[in-house]
């Protein structure tokens, strides 16, 4: 897009077009909406490129087709040093340090509303769009992020970092569609993309194997797994390849139940609690153990899509993690911190205490809690 384009007479809209079919929609809608649209393939990821693991060289086909179907003008940009410095280097101190991390969620915050958007703008553009399920509303001058219409595939948890500006500047046209629809509509206007699968997980790490990829990155430390009564059961190639509530993957499915629990024979296996120190992952049988409990946490690096964080107490809804349904909490405490700087650059430096209604399965530190009230994604933060 040249920079002079903002002289045209309809608004000039870039597509973050990824070569999946809910951009391509996007692009469609914007397009018949009467919008100056054109799109951006965002690379963010160079290392072992040729290992064929990341499919960015297929998806920038796709994208380059879609585009050239649309008849809308389109380029490649690489921000994979921006997504190293900015998303990778995080995910990998997050794992050194024993949590587990959501980079998608950060990878939104830095690249694509970040980068992408003030690439965008430089270009020309009024504001940029995405294939997210997601919607934003305007009332009064404020921004408000909203789930999208389809329950199913609601993204407003990966787009919690999100403040006024960047709401302001982005558009999610199939965020007012359910799945079904957007893929009939590629269907009906012979996209190339209507039936292609959805693409699960971050790109660099794609359909491989995720021990073998982190191990590249970080050193593995085997240890053992221990039941809370310290009986060792089994021993893990590293504690950053487990999260807290896993089941599958542990190789002790096998196992007769420990010897202080012989009540639980039979059921299966679940990781419960990390012991750093130890290098121990702490493991229990059955779904119903109390370690896979609790009723509230703690989360810092908060951030408010308004701007404002609430009066404690307060409460809301909460989910810990993609997916789950909304659980009722009240937030008990909104504390400031002494000033510090961060690999996520937060714009506030507090944290809050949150207590749910009833006991949540592993709650685990790394990942997100958002809060909303009804279909508004008030905000969210890091589980600690």
């Amino acid at each position: 897009m040249s920079k002079d384009s903002t002289a045209s007479k309809t608004p000039a809209i870039v597509v973050g077009l990824s070569g999946g079919v809910d951009s391509s929609v996007t692009a469609l809608l914007l397009k018949q909406q009467g919008f100056d649209v054109s799109a951006i393939f965002m690379k963010n990821w160079n290392e072992d490129d040729d290992a064929g693991y990341c499919p960015a060289e297929e998806d920038f086909a796709d994208a380059q087709s879609i585009a050239a179907e649309l008849d809308i003008p389109f380029h490649g940009v690489n921000f994979a040093p921006e997504y190293w410095d900015n998303v990778f280097s995080y995910f990998l101190a997050e794992y050194k340090a024993g949590r587990t991390p959501n980079p998608d969620i950060l990878c939104n915050k830095e690249i694509k509303f970040k980068v992408f958007l003030d690439y965008a703008l430089s270009q020309g553009a009024e504001k940029i769009a995405t294939g997210h399920y997601a919607r934003v509303k305007e009332e009064n001058g404020e921004f408000f992020l909203l789930k999208g219409k389809d329950n199913n595939k609601d993204q407003s948890y990966f787009l919690y970092t999100l403040g006024q500006y960047p709401l302001s500047k982005t558009l999610f046209p199939v965020g007012e569609l359910e799945k079904p629809e957007v893929r009939a509509l590629a269907e009906k206007f012979q996209l190339a993309t209507w039936d292609k699968k959805d693409s699960t997980g971050i790109c660099f790490i794609g359909e491989r194997d995720f021990a073998k990829f982190l191990s590249k990155y970080l050193p593995a430390k085997p240890g053992d797994m221990v039941t809370p009564e310290g009986e060792v059961v089994g021993q893990h190639q590293g504690l950053m390849y487990h999260t807290l509530g896993q089941r599958k993957g542990l190789g002790i499915g096998g196992r007769k139940a420990s010897k202080a629990a012989e009540k639980t024979a039979g059921m299966p296996w679940f990781a419960a609690q990390k012991n750093l120190s130890n290098n121990q992952l702490i493991v229990v049988q059955g779904k119903d153990h109390p370690l896979l409990y609790s009723q509230h946490l703690s989360a810092s690096q908060l951030h408010w899509v308004s701007g404002k964080a609430p009066a404690a107490p307060f409460q809301c809804m909460a989910k810990t993690r993609y997916r789950q349904a909304d659980q009722a909490c009240t937030i008990t405490e909104i504390n400031k911190l002494a000033a510090k700087s961060t690999n996520l650059n937060t714009e506030t430096q507090t944290n809050c205490v949150v207590e749910f209604d009833s006991p949540q399965f592993a709650i685990t530190p790394g990942q997100s809690i958002v809060f909303y009230q009804g279909e508004i994604c008030l905000g969210g933060g890091i589980i600690d």
